[in-house]
C-alpha cells in the first residue's frame, strides 16, 4: 500500500512500525483503562531517534524532512493512538515549531533535551472563551517589564500540559487590540514561578495522553524566551496550524489502516449461518468502502505532507498550502469516522465494548474533526481561500 514512497521512506515506516508495534502496543489497553502515562515513552523515542525528527543533528536531531517526520507519526498512532496523540503534539507543535521561528541561542537552549526525550513539549493556545475565535477571543496577557513579561490568564485542553516542561504559548501583548498583530509567542519553562498545570482531565479517546489546563499567575518569563519577534504570534501560530493539519492527516492512516486490519481479521474467523460473516456482499461492501476511503486519504495526506517539507517559516496562514492543508484535514479525518464506524458495526457487540480496540480507535477518531481547527473552521478556511475573501 505503500508503493508510492521512497525506499528510504519505506524503510522509515518499515522500522517506525515494527518499534510501535513491539513497544508501544502493549501500553495502549492499561493507558485507556487508567488514563495513565507512561513516564518513559518520550525517553525511549528519544533514544531510538524519533524525537527532533526535523532538527538538525547538531542539536540532537535527525535531520531528516517533514514528511519523515509524519511516517513515524503514522505508525505510532496505528499502534498507539495516545502515544501518536502526545508524540505529534511534542514533536511537531512544540520542537518543530521552535526550530522553524526560534534563534539560535533559543534552539541551542531547549532542542538537545527535547530531541533526547529528557523533557516533554506541548503548546498552549485554545482557552475556556477561546477555542475556534482564538485569536479574537485570547484573554491571556503578557506586560512588559524590564527584561521580563509577565503573563496572566489560563489555557484549556492543552496536550501534555501535566508533563511539559517546554511550552509554547501565545498571550496579548497588546492588551486594547482586537486585531491579530496583539498576540506574542513565549517559550514557557515548567520552573518559571507562577506557572502552574491544573488536574488531568479524562477524554472520550485518546485516554492516557495526558490533557490538562494551565494558569498563570504574574508568570515571570525572561524577554530572551519571547519566540520571533514581538506582536508577531500570528506569524507563527498559522504556519505551524497548517502543519499540524497536515500531521494530522497522515495520522488518521494511522487509525485506518489499524481498523482495516482489526476488520479483515475479524470477517474471515467470525462465523454466523455456518461461515465466515466476510462470505456476505453486506460485509464485503464495508470492506471495500474501508479500503478505498484510506487509499484516497492515503494519496492526499502524503500531497500535503510532502508539500509541507519546504514551507518557510513566514508562508503559513494563506495560499495554496493554507487550503491544501485545511482540505487534507478535513477529508481525511471524515473518511477515517466513516472507516471506523464501519469497522465497529463489523464487529458487531464486540465492538460496542469499551475495552476493545476497534472501539478505541472509534473514540479517538472522534476527535479529528475538532482539534487542529474544527471541520467547520477548515470550511471557512478552503473557501475563504477559493473566492479570495
Amino acid at each position: 500500500m505503500n508503493d508510492e514512497l521512497s525506499v528510504e521512506s519505506r524503510e522509515i515506516l518499515s522500522q517506525s512500525d515494527r518499534f510501535a508495534r513491539e513497544q508501544l502496543y502493549p501500553l495502549q489497553q492499561k493507558m485507556d483503562d487508567e488514563e495513565w502515562w507512561p513516564d518513559d515513552v518520550f525517553p525511549r523515542l528519544g533514544e531510538i531517534g524519533y524525537l527532533g525528527v526535523t532538527v538538525p543533528e547538531i542539536y540532537g536531531g535527525a535531520g531528516l524532512d517533514f514528511f519523515s517526520s509524519t511516517l513515524i507519526l503514522q505508525s505510532i498512532t496505528k499502534w498507539n493512538p495516545a502515544v501518536g496523540f502526545s508524540y505529534g503534539t511534542h514533536d511537531n507543535l512544540c520542537v518543530n515549531n521552535l526550530l522553524r521561528n526560534g534563534n539560535e541561542d533559543q534552539h541551542a537552549r531547549h532542542l538537545p533535551d527535547l530531541c533526547s526525550g529528557r523533557k516533554t513539549g506541548a503548546l498552549a493556545l485554545t482557552e475556556p472563551g477561546a477555542g475556534s475565535d482564538a485569536i479574537g477571543s485570547m484573554r491571556t496577557t503578557a506586560r512588559r517589564e524590564g527584561d521580563t513579561y509577565l503573563l496572566n490568564g489560563s489555557k484549556q485542553f492543552i496536550t501534555n500540559g501535566p508533563i511539559a516542561d517546554v511550552v509554547l504559548v501565545y498571550a496579548k501583548t497588546r492588551a486594547q487590540d482586537n486585531g491579530p498583530e496583539r498576540v506574542s509567542a513565549f517559550i514557557v519553562e515548567r520552573a518559571f514561578e507562577g506557572f502552574a498545570s491544573g488536574k488531568t482531565l479524562r477524554k472520550m479517546g485518546y485516554r492516557g495522553s495526558p490533557t490538562s489546563e494551565l494558569v498563570f499567575s504574574d508568570c515571570r518569563v525572561p524577554a530572551e524566551n519571547l519566540l520571533g519577534e514581538e506582536h508577531r504570534g500570528i506569524s507563527v501560530l498559522m504556519s505551524g496550524l497548517d502543519l499540524e493539519r497536515a500531521f494530522l492527516a497522515v495520522s488518521t492512516l494511522g487509525l485506518g489502516e489499524r481498523a482495516l486490519e482489526l476488520s479483515l481479521d475479524y470477517a474471515t474467523t467470525r462465523e454466523q449461518f455456518g461461515q465466515p460473516i466476510g462470505n456476505f456482499q453486506l460485509i464485503q461492501a464495508k470492506l471495500a468502502e474501508m479500503y478505498t476511503s484510506l487509499e484516497a486519504c492515503r494519496a492526499f495526506a502524503y500531497r500535503v505532507a510532502r508539500a509541507c517539507n519546504d514551507l518557510r517559516a513566514d508562508e503559513g496562514g494563506r495560499g495554496e498550502i493554507h487550503k491544501l492543508s485545511a482540505a487534507a484535514a478535513l477529508f481525511c479525518a471524515q473518511q477515517t469516522r466513516s472507516i471506523v464506524d464501519h469497522a465497529v458495526q463489523i464487529h458487531g457487540g464486540s465492538g460496542f465494548m469499551w475495552e476493545s480496540e476497534v472501539n478505541r480507535l472509534y473514540r479517538a477518531a472522534r476527535a479529528l474533526e475538532i482539534g487542529a481547527g474544527t471541520s467547520e473552521i477548515r470550511k471557512m478556511i478552503i473557501a475563504g481561500e477559493l473566492t479570495g475573501s
